[in-house]
């Protein structure tokens, strides 16, 4: 039974710390941070901001709000530690020169023609899963369709052997899961490993690609190396850490996001129903889903003067947490944000971010996502949800861990 939190409640709420109930479905308490309050300081000194028009803001003034997160992550992972090294290093969480130059190289790989070029194998790869699961009585859409898709898409960009992909996926998993807003001893450790075993496998890679390089307009790892679209070279650590970012962020956000669509469609029959009898609905039915379930939640930033949001002084280095997941529910910008509606015009989310940190593989994810969701749906349009749903069990990153179905 959902529960709706009291105004009181949300004056106290601490993301660090968060109530009975949220990890498992956030959006009431979303809702009512976005009334009770929208810009919210944290117990440690940090900001919470909820609002469409203030993560649009934040987004696109780059002088006054940061991306670097050295000064946020040294307490958090130990200065020098190999989250550190990479969560620091990273094109996400960089500003210029660092960020320009990796975001060069990654746009000029990633140009309309080359995303073009890679469909006709991102529909073998869709339709090579579905027949697999034709006739199964059960399967696992997590484990056997949508978190399968983006490794071996990412795979294919950065052309990683394939029978060497299979650790990346658990990788993945622990490195990213090191940015939840807490963490164990046990999740801190197993991220640190997996960021060095990730560099002790990559550093491998390249130095076979430095010896035998790949055609760089669709090899993104000879492009890398090569620096080719940016103004200088990236180093060694700087290039094997955005190798590790491309796969991380590739993987993860695309799984969610086809993930998240089946499990949408299936709880709304009379929106499925009509994207099967309209299937040119498709394109805005991805949009409609990276505004409902965003596959990343959340966001930060760091201010880098005193500013004023929503009436309140913010100091000069002060951490911002974005919630992606309540502005893309702001009632000042989505009529019935809480209605799940594969026809919504406009539908201005921020699930990619925006401004000049806007999502690179933006136009990728929307094609993978596009290509299996429509495949799928008209492979399997009677497929059923069973009991033995596993939530992912994250606040910034959400999706399924299982979504166990019956194909017919």
């Amino acid at each position: 039974m959902t529960r709706y939190p009291t105004a009181e409640e949300m004056q106290s709420f601490d993301l660090a710390n968060p109530p009975e109930g949220f990890v498992e479905d956030p959006f009431p308490f979303y809702d009512a941070l976005l009334v009770h309050a929208p810009v919210l300081k944290q117990p440690d000194g940090s900001v919470l901001l909820c609002r469409h028009q203030d993560l649009d803001r934040v987004y696109r003034d780059t002088t006054s709000f940061s991306s670097d997160k050295k000064a946020a992550f040294g307490p958090k992972f130990g200065e020098g530690s190999p989250l550190f090294e990479h969560h620091t290093t990273s094109l996400v969480f960089s500003d210029p020169p660092l960020h320009t130059r990796v975001r060069k190289i990654m746009t000029s790989a990633l140009t309309p023609r080359a995303i073009a070029k890679m469909e006709p194998g991102l529909v073998e790869t869709v339709d090579h899963l579905l027949d697999a699961m034709e006739g199964r009585e059960e399967v696992d859409l997590i484990e056997d369709f949508a978190s399968t898709i983006p490794i071996q898409i990412i795979g294919n960009l950065l052309d990683v052997p394939m029978e060497e992909r299979g650790p990346l996926r658990d990788w993945s998993l622990a490195i990213l899961g090191a940015l939840e807003p807490s963490l164990s001893a046990e999740q801190l450790a197993r991220g640190h490993r997996a960021v060095e075993e990730f560099k002790t496998y990559l550093t491998d890679l390249i130095a076979r690609r430095r010896a035998n390089p790949g055609d760089p307009e669709t090899d993104v790892l000879t492009r890398l190396i090569r620096g080719e679209g940016a103004d200088a070279q990236l180093s060694e650590i700087e290039l094997i850490q955005n190798c590790i970012f491309i796969l991380n962020a590739g993987h993860e956000t695309t799984t969610n996001l086809i993930g998240n669509g089946l499990a949408l469609l299936h709880d709304h029959p009379d929106q499925r129903a009509r994207l099967l009898a309209e299937p040119a609905f498709i394109k805005p039915t991805i949009e409609e889903i990276l505004r409902v379930l965003s596959p990343n939640q959340l966001g930060n930033r760091e201010t880098t003067r005193m500013v004023e949001i929503g009436g309140m002084s913010i100091p000069r280095g002060t951490n911002l947490h974005l919630v992606i997941g309540a502005a893309n529910r702001d009632p000042q910008v989505f009529a019935d944000p809480g209605r799940f509606d594969i026809g919504r015009k406009p539908n201005r989310h921020l699930a990619f971010a925006g401004g000049p940190h806007v999502c690179v593989g933006l136009t990728l994810a929307r094609l993978e996502g596009k290509i299996a969701i429509e495949r799928f749906l008209s492979r399997f349009p009677n497929y059923a949800l069973l009991s033995g749903r596993a939530p992912g069990g994250r606040i910034r990153f959400r999706g399924y861990a299982a979504l166990p179905a019956r194909l017919a």
